[in-house]
């Protein structure tokens, strides 16, 4: 079995960790990786990127499972991973992407506590040696960069829709935005199977 050294990753979980939950600081009106803040999801750039354009989409609620969002939250979402990954491809013509998210620690969840997606994009050759064996990664371009070549796609949208066909471009109209419950969880109830 070969062994992949994500030596990057200790810059996080070394480093100094800001008060409070990143996702619900991110809702603030300061906060400079925020892509895009919605009545139910919110889009931000990942402070510790993959590669360019490592975003991460989550709901405005400080939730950390699944079943604790309403249908119409869990649509929101996932319209809004939708719409990130419309934009990327439009922006930034990856050749495909990494989408998932991580429930609990023991899964690989750094935020354990609120849940997020994270969409990596990837191009070809977009992995190397360098961040095995030199302990460095490549990403070509600054944070801040590409933070300012993606905020005008996502301030022109509405992500707050749940059934987004296309992509929305700056300048383009907005779709009326759902109303997303608040309050509790919901319970969640399974139908059983037959034989079951």
């Amino acid at each position: 079995m070969k062994t992949m050294w994500a030596p990057w990753s200790i810059e996080y979980i070394l480093g100094a960790k800001e008060k409070g939950c990143v996702f619900c600081n991110a809702l603030s009106v300061s906060n400079q990786l925020t892509l895009y803040k919605g009545k139910c999801t919110l889009v931000v750039m990942n402070k510790y990127p993959y590669i360019n354009g490592h975003l991460l989409v989550a709901p405005a609620r400080h939730l950390s499972m699944l079943d604790e969002l309403s249908h119409s939250e869990m649509g929101t979402l996932l319209a809004t991973v939708e719409q990130s990954v419309a934009i990327l491809r439009k922006v930034m013509h990856p050749e495909g992407f990494n989408i998932g998210l991580n429930l609990g620690r023991v899964a690989g969840a750094g935020i354990e506590e609120h849940l997020h997606f994270h969409i990596v994009p990837r191009w070809s050759g977009d992995t190397n040696a360098l961040a095995v064996f030199a302990e460095v990664r490549v990403i070509p371009q600054h944070l801040q960069e590409t933070f300012a070549l993606l905020k005008p796609h996502f301030e022109a949208i509405d992500l707050d829709q749940t059934h987004a066909a296309e992509p929305a471009v700056a300048g383009s109209a907005t779709i009326k935005k759902p109303n997303c419950r608040k309050g509790p969880a919901r319970s969640v109830r399974r139908a059983s199977l037959p034989g079951r």
